[in-house]
């Protein structure tokens, strides 16, 4: 589909914002008109404000024809932070592409209820699984200076990501390791104060039916939880008191629906005390916590 707005005639920033989201409504009808400020903000290199200010000056060329990529990308569903390579998180930006998953709002629970759990000057040993963008070791790390934090991803790719995340927010207390779960921490039996993990967890047939802009350019990997979305789960919760302190806590994401699930497979597999749960802005339970017995 051909978009011809960007080569019309000169266009003032007022004018090209109703164009555009015009042109995208069709295809991303939940946000058109802020994708629309959004992308003629990035052409522009400036904030909402900005084009506001600039409401009636005139669009030069040069942006307008590379706008005409970027709304080319977004009527195809293409996840507007993978367009711009960044989303933010926590108040940090993070660099983002299609290795790794777009951080989401909802895991800000989790990394709050990390900080309540870690006191501010106290050299807690922390780990991080499936650490993807890096989003929640580097909250953690920003927050708690003091903590020493790994956090290790299956995918290398995805590790190089959060490499770069680390150093665009200034954080170098992480040590990022390769390989699957625990498997890089083998070496660290009973060392972690804290295990925190968002993992994927949408069942593997109900991935068909996730929204294109997910199930098109996320990696699969990063969602797909196997046949009830707890194999995971399952796995972290099963290990993880090798690698736990005495007092040590484990804590993970949930899906909406999920909570009563993780909570059972953590009464199940023993040694720790009875779970909690979290919930987000929309009173859905998003985080299960649960910590060792005392031996």
């Amino acid at each position: 589909m051909g978009i011809n707005l960007v080569y019309s005639n000169p266009h003032t920033v007022q004018k090209l914002l109703t164009e555009i989201a015009d042109h995208i409504a069709p295809h991303c009808p939940e946000t058109p008109r802020l994708d629309a400020e959004v992308l003629l903000a990035e052409v522009l290199g400036t904030d909402k404000a900005g084009l506001y200010r600039s409401f009636h000056d005139l669009v030069p060329v040069f942006a307008r024809n590379r706008l005409r990529e970027l709304v080319q990308r977004r009527i195809k569903k293409e996840p507007i932070s993978y367009i711009l390579g960044r989303k933010e998180f926590w108040s940090l930006v993070f660099s983002v592409g299609p290795d790794v998953m777009v951080p989401r709002p909802d895991t800000e629970v989790l990394v709050e209820e990390a900080l309540r759990a870690v006191p501010l000057e106290t050299r807690c040993s922390i780990l991080d699984i499936g650490t993807g963008s890096g989003a929640i070791a580097v909250a953690l790390a920003k927050e708690r200076p003091a903590a020493i934090i790994t956090a290790t991803d299956i995918s290398a790719s995805a590790l190089e990501t959060a490499k770069r995340n680390a150093a665009l927010n200034h954080v170098t207390a992480i040590t990022f390791r390769h390989g699957d779960l625990f498997d890089p921490v083998r070496d660290r039996e009973h060392n972690f104060d804290l295990i925190v993990s968002n993992p994927p967890y949408i069942p593997t047939d109900e991935t068909s039916r996730l929204p294109k802009g997910l199930r098109d350019y996320e990696p699969y990997s990063a969602f797909d939880g196997g046949p009830d979305g707890l194999a995971l789960y399952r796995r972290i919760i099963r290990e993880a008191p090798r690698y736990l302190k005495a007092d040590g806590i484990l804590m993970v994401e949930v899906g909406y629906d999920q909570s009563t699930a993780v909570s059972n497979l953590i009464r199940e597999a023993g040694g720790f005390r009875p779970p909690e749960t979290v919930r987000d802005l929309s009173g859905l339970e998003r985080v299960v916590k649960a910590q060792m017995e005392r031996l």
